[in-house]
């Protein structure tokens, strides 16, 4: 058997083809992996031919290789793709390893080779040797030149260079063209800052493979490709930057964001066939929603369509404009139900063809949702979100094998109902941010810049039974209806008469715990959990026995109950008011609360 070794003048070929395309014949290049070592989130290390060294970075898609012991210090790997690039603020070369295999796992020592002393000299400053051959490289703008002239596809690839796949892309290569679709186009905002005024605007970038980006343009830049960029179309785009991307804004799974200035190509790709890109979800199980409540960062589900209501009109507050809307609701193996509301085209277009065929059960795959606090946890499509309604997916597949067998009779519960305690998942729940009463009555200014949320114990110690507790709405969009002057009553919402309407609760409940009380507002949902009945059952047992009804509120108090609030700042005669509001209310769980203590007690002995 051959002896495992790097390949003979390995880092020699690698600083010679320092960027090789496809059509390029690369020998074999193998080297041996010394001093690696994680900086930040990419692993650093040298590649070694025996004679030569060369810095060299892993990017993060390829840390798991690491992490799981296939890529070892003193071990061999074999290079299939690479670039060679100059780092600012650094003498020496770096290689940025795209693709690789791994050959052998660590040796027992480091190979050396035998060096001459005529080769000393070029050990020292192989790291700076010039190419054998000059490479030529290409932007987005040549090759879209190349393509419309009448040279031979063949030869036409030889001269240029090849498409970076954008999960290769990092923050240190300095040149690179992807091919992209556009898939999400922002509107043209302006700021204001310490620096002036200025414009921005954004897009999403999917490639073949389904990966994306968001890349972002500036002043000039955004004034010079706003209208260049056009939804769905292809395009080359090199002479850009990288850089981490901020959480906090990031609307797509890739670890940066991508600028083009000024100077950077963009060029819509012609005389090609287009592709239709790959959409990779990233799913969030439905009992898991709670930490991405009121975030910025979007979430991807999966669920079987349990129901599917009819189209509502709403009206726009900013323009009065009416658009269409339509809630479904879904659901998953983790016997959780979750609202969805879709919006615009989706209500019209994918919402009537749920509607057709909700008795089928039919699958449904989102991507790019808002998770709100409508109901404790809400779901809303955005103008980049898209739908698959029984998709080809091993997920969807799963999901309805569950439903047929034995989904389809469980016992189903809404997610915004209450979660049970998870230290371990971290998942937002009754349990958590638990506060006593005196906390958010002895803190007024909770909630004066936006609304805060807590969890809290607590009795309802009384409900007045002459206020106000309903509303009558609409059966359709559950908003407030009148009398019309005819028969029937009238809907704002939905700019139509109907024969029947529904009540809702909208009640004000008095809280209290062992340290303070407060006035609870409880809409309809949690109402109906405190209560024990709908506000139509509850006007019938008023019109008919006026005792009955005063029993059946004084049998709604001094119940423990867990409540998810918000507190909010309202304003009335032009002073604000603390206003707590119950977005969730369930029962006490005597088990849950006993190792929720526990696990507050062990923290305290801890600390």
């Amino acid at each position: 058997m051959a002896n495992l070794g790097p390949s003979p003048d390995a880092i020699s070929t690698v600083l010679a083809n320092p960027s090789p395309d496809g059509s390029s014949e690369i020998p074999e290049i193998v080297v041996q992996v010394l001093d690696l070592s994680l900086k930040g989130n990419r692993y650093m290390f040298t590649a070694s031919d025996g004679k030569m060294r060369l810095k060299g970075i892993l990017p993060p898609h390829l840390g798991s290789e690491v992490v799981s012991g296939k890529i070892q210090n003193l071990g061999l790997i074999r290079l299939l793709d690479y670039t060679v690039n100059d780092i600012p603020n650094k003498p020496e070369k770096y290689m940025i390893v795209s693709k690789c295999e791994v050959v052998s796992p660590a040796l027992e020592m480091e190979i050396k080779s035998e060096i001459s002393k005529s080769e000393v000299q070029r050990e020292q400053v192989g790291i700076i040797l010039k190419p054998k051959q000059e490479m030529v490289t290409k932007s987005a703008a040549q090759i879209v030149h190349e393509q419309n002239g009448n040279m031979a596809p063949a030869a036409r690839m030889a001269m240029t260079r090849r498409v970076h796949p954008l999960v290769s892309l990092n923050p240190y290569q300095g040149n690179w063209t992807i091919k992209v679709r556009v898939t999400n186009k922002g509107t043209m905002r302006t700021y204001r800052n310490a620096r002036g005024e200025g414009c921005v605007f954004n897009v999403e970038l999917t490639d073949e493979d389904g990966t994306q980006i968001q890349a972002t343009m500036f002043n000039e830049a955004a004034r010079k490709f706003f209208d260049k960029f056009q939804l769905g179309k292809v395009y080359y785009i090199s002479k850009g930057s990288l850089k981490v991307a901020n959480k906090q804004y990031k609307t797509v799974q890739n670890d940066y964001e991508m600028t083009l200035n000024e100077s950077s190509e963009v060029d819509e790709v012609s005389n090609e066939e287009a592709f239709v890109p790959e959409t990779k979800f990233n799913f969030i199980p439905i009992e898991m929603l709670g930490p991405y409540v009121n975030s910025k960062e979007l979430v991807d589900v999966i669920g079987v369509v349990k129901s599917v209501s009819p189209t509502m009109s709403i009206r726009r507050k900013s323009n009065n404009e009416n658009i269409p809307k339509r809630d479904i609701t879904i659901a998953d193996e983790s016997k959780k139900t979750v609202v969805v509301s879709l919006w615009n085209d989706l209500a019209t277009s994918v919402g009537q063809e749920l509607l057709d065929i909700a008795d089928q059960s039919p699958v449904v795959a989102i991507k790019s949702l808002r998770v709100g606090d409508f109901q404790g946890v809400s779901l809303s499509t955005l103008s980049r979100s898209s739908i698959l309604v029984n998709p080809d997916l091993p997920e969807a597949k799963r999901l309805k094998s569950w439903y047929d067998s034995e989904g389809k009779e469980a016992s189903m519960a809404s997610v915004g109902s209450g979660l049970s305690p998870s230290a371990n998942s971290g998942a937002w729940s009754m349990y958590s941010d638990r506060v006593s009463l005196s906390h958010l009555k002895d803190n007024p200014s909770l909630g004066g810049d936006k609304p805060v949320y807590f969890s809290v114990k607590a009795y309802i110690s009384s409900i007045k039974p002459d206020q106000t507790l309903w509303y009558r709405a609409c059966k359709t969009c559950n908003k407030k209806v009148t009398e019309s002057l005819g028969a029937g009553y009238w809907c704002e919402g939905c700019q139509k008469n109907a024969e029947e309407c529904s009540l809702r609760y909208i009640l004000v409940a008095r809280a209290m715990d062992a340290t303070s009380e407060v006035y609870l507002s409880v809409f309809n949902d949690e109402a109906e959990r405190i209560i024990g009945c709908s506000a139509d059952e509850l006007d019938k047992l008023r019109s008919e026995e006026d005792n009955l009804y005063q029993l059946k509120l004084k049998q709604a108090t001094w119940v423990p109950h867990l409540f998810r609030v918000c507190v909010s700042q309202n304003e009335y005669n032009n002073e604000k008011r603390q206003r707590i509001t119950a977005r969730a209310a369930a029962p006490l769980d005597f088990a849950a609360e006993s190792k929720f203590l526990l696990e507050e007690i062990s923290k305290t002995k801890s600390s």
